[in-house]
């Protein structure tokens, strides 16, 4: 679990294919915080485990269902990652209860400066849209952020200069792809009121609203 607040920037320093996925060593300040074999870690908003380390870096391997629903396959030597440890017990949490697992991917398709901020406008897919509400939270490329605005298929959120200066964002592209999670609030909502739920739940084995009022949770 993590925070959606990035921690350091990381580069690429190697990758190699391995399968039908792919080995990456990732060169980063947090190599020297004492990672651990097995951890996990938050690669530009994908949840990856650490399989070796030195005092230089980290190496992890993404598999085939990684690399195809994130963007983590256009990945270059070179490219600067945002990387966030996992969230500890009793570590304040100030940005937003965030998985590492990917739901998709999202295009950049404006930037615009707003005083010292910049305003990110992108284009997500149908799919991933009804997860998304106004002041609702979401992670870009593993960063906490809140949607200032929904408009048809694109959303806008807004960069304080300390996220734009610390975060990849500010390397990105017009045409960009992003990885997008989703607040798993919504989904989890989502599937208990449209879901299959136990059969002694409901006649047709749904959330209803008689079954709803039965158990209390709504007047009679």
């Amino acid at each position: 679990m993590f925070t959606g607040l990035i921690t350091d920037i990381g580069k690429i320093a190697k990758l190699d294919p391995s399968g039908t996925g792919s080995k990456l060593w990732i060169e980063t300040r947090l190599a020297t915080e004492g990672l651990s074999d097995g951890e996990s870690i938050a690669v530009n908003g994908v949840c990856l485990t650490v399989t070796s380390f030195d005092k230089k870096g980290f190496g992890c391997e993404a598999s085939k269902e990684t690399l195809d629903r994130s963007t983590l396959g256009n990945l270059k030597v070179g490219s600067p990652v945002n990387l966030e440890r996992a969230l500890c017990l009793g570590d304040r949490l100030g940005g937003h209860l965030v998985q590492g697992h990917v739901d998709g991917t999202a295009a950049l398709v404006e930037v615009r400066t707003d005083g010292t901020s910049k305003r990110l406008t992108f284009e997500l897919p149908d799919e991933l849209l009804r997860y998304v509400i106004e002041k609702g939270s979401i992670a870009l490329n593993g960063i906490s952020l809140t949607v200032n605005a929904v408009q048809g298929p694109r959303i806008e959120v807004n960069i304080i200069p300390a996220t734009w200066e610390k975060t990849s964002l500010s390397a990105l592209s017009i045409g960009g792809r992003v990885n997008v999670e989703v607040d798993l609030l919504g989904k989890y909502v989502e599937r208990l009121l449209t879901g299959r739920i136990p059969a002694a739940s409901s006649k047709e084995g749904r959330l209803t609203v008689e079954f709803l009022a039965e158990h209390g949770f709504l007047e009679k």
